[in-house]
């Protein structure tokens, strides 16, 4: 495709001549908002409850825990340095948020749905998930079917987040406390067992209890186990550092923000967590029986009743699932602020609504109870896009270039071949690290085709705008 002079481009959209940046006196410091609000995310126990499994017997543990722990170590870096910073730096230096530096990448028209309504969708899709997990939690202690939770629980966050997220916002601030001291107290019981702890132990149990599963994982199947589970999860909020960054005052503030409140947050809560199933499987004096890994499991939540006793352990995962509410509100208040932008004829209530009705029917039929293929599924949208993004920040000379006319071609055909790949292990293909693998691709697409001159034009801006491609 050729690119047209830029004189034949047709004005921008209203949402994209309507942006206006972030003044500089409205930012502050990393530990006032990006580190506190992305260490939040990994607190959830959605996230770290499940960092020692990995779809084979002995899981991501399977190597030992040092090998687990440097693996995880790897992923948040990952996190880090290739999905979170080049967005937050886009969002620093333009003060404006992504669904407006998308367009660079997607164009004008392509910006509006990519990563705009896709980043809404998907957030529904995390309702789902904290719904899910959320409920089976709180039903262990409230005497309700576990359904008619989901549904109360899924109305009341999408509601909060509609119409009151800041309500919530000051509650989520201490909320999270609850998660870091469940961690932290379950850490100190089983902490002088991981010593004695033996990956081939429970390996050969795991393995007797199912003769017909998979066999072991080796080093770098733990590592591209580990890679899958953590940078899936963490793909939509590396692309949403975009919003973070429009709040950060310098490219300190991002880094710091980034180090602390994504890579030191991934290693501590997944880190606990893995501790946490060696010491518990590493109590366990005689030879671990297949029986016990049947009644046990290796998801860290799973875990409490045996390390707590079931009295206490109902209790702390009662007030796990209490302190994941205000996640619920928070994908629902970006996805509600998505379609608000994205669909603005429509009454949010409806579009919203429609949302959660089917957030509420993943959780009741269960789809979403196998998270780690969810996170493949969010990987595999968002891997692309920070790819992306990120070689359009290299090739724009480290800034934002402006929007794009139309549907920008590099951009989506970066997405949907990295998305393909991406997805394959949803649909039977086995590949390693598909999140990362869609990142790659998208970055490697992205940069091809701008290469063969496959990038519409740039539309000329003024104004605030014109100040952020500066």
């Amino acid at each position: 495709m050729n690119q047209q002079p830029a004189s034949s481009v047709g004005p921008l959209p209203g949402y994209i001549t309507s942006a206006v940046p972030n003044p500089r006196a409205n930012r502050a410091p990393w530990y006032k908002n990006t580190a506190p609000t992305y260490a939040g995310i990994f607190l959830w126990f959605v996230f770290w409850q499940d960092a020692a499994k990995g779809g084979a017997p002995g899981g991501t543990l399977a190597q030992g825990v040092g090998w687990a722990l440097l693996s995880l170590v790897i992923a948040a870096l990952v996190c880090h340095f290739l999905f979170y910073l080049v967005p937050g730096l886009f969002g620093m230096k333009t003060g404006l948020p992504l669904y407006i530096v998308g367009t660079s990448a997607f164009g004008a028209q392509g910006g509006f749905l990519m990563p705009g309504f896709l980043m809404g969708v998907l957030q529904f899709g995390w309702v789902g998930v904290n719904i899910y997990f959320s409920s089976l939690a709180l039903s262990a202690v409230i005497p309700v079917d576990a359904r008619f939770i989901m549904v109360v629980w899924g109305v009341l966050a999408c509601f909060v987040g509609l119409k009151g997220i800041q309500y919530v916002a000051r509650v989520a601030t201490y909320l999270p406390l609850i998660p870091l001291v469940a961690l932290l107290w379950l850490a100190a019981a089983t902490i002088g067992h991981v010593g004695s702890f033996k990956p081939d132990a429970l390996i050969a149990a795991q393995t007797a209890a199912n003769p017909a599963g998979p066999g072991a994982l080796g080093l770098l199947g733990v590592l591209a186990a580990m890679l899958t589970y953590v940078v899936g999860f963490f793909a939509t909020a590396g692309a949403a550092g975009v919003d973070f960054g429009l709040n950060s005052r310098d490219e300190k503030d991002v880094s710091r923000g980034g180090l602390f409140g994504i890579a030191l947050a991934i290693v501590v809560t997944g880190g606990l967590s893995l501790l946490i199933v060696a010491g518990t499987y590493g109590s366990m004096k005689e030879t671990i029986d297949a029986e016990a890994t049947r009644q046990l499991s290796l998801s860290s939540f799973d875990l409490i009743p045996a390390v707590l006793g079931a009295a206490t352990a109902k209790w702390v995962m009662f007030l796990l699932a209490v302190a994941a509410f205000p996640p619920a509100c928070f994908s629902s208040f970006i996805a509600a602020n998505s379609f608000k932008t994205t669909l603005p004829k429509v009454n949010p209530f409806i579009s919203v609504g429609i949302g959660t009705g089917v957030a509420i029917v993943l959780a009741i039929t269960g789809v979403v109870a196998k998270a780690i293929a969810v996170f493949v599924i969010i990987g595999a949208s968002f891997g692309p896009i920070c790819g992306a993004l990120l070689v359009d920040y290299l090739l724009s000379g480290r800034k934002w270039s402006g929007p794009r006319a139309g549907f920008n071609p590099a951009g989506w055909l970066a997405w949907a071949l990295g998305f393909l790949v991406g997805i394959l292990p949803n649909l039977g293909v086995g590949l390693p690290a598909a999140p990362v693998l869609a990142f790659a691709v998208g970055a490697g697409v992205y940069f091809l085709c701008a290469k063969l001159g496959l990038l519409t034009p740039v539309v000329p801006v003024s104004g605030a705008l014109a100040e952020a491609t500066r």
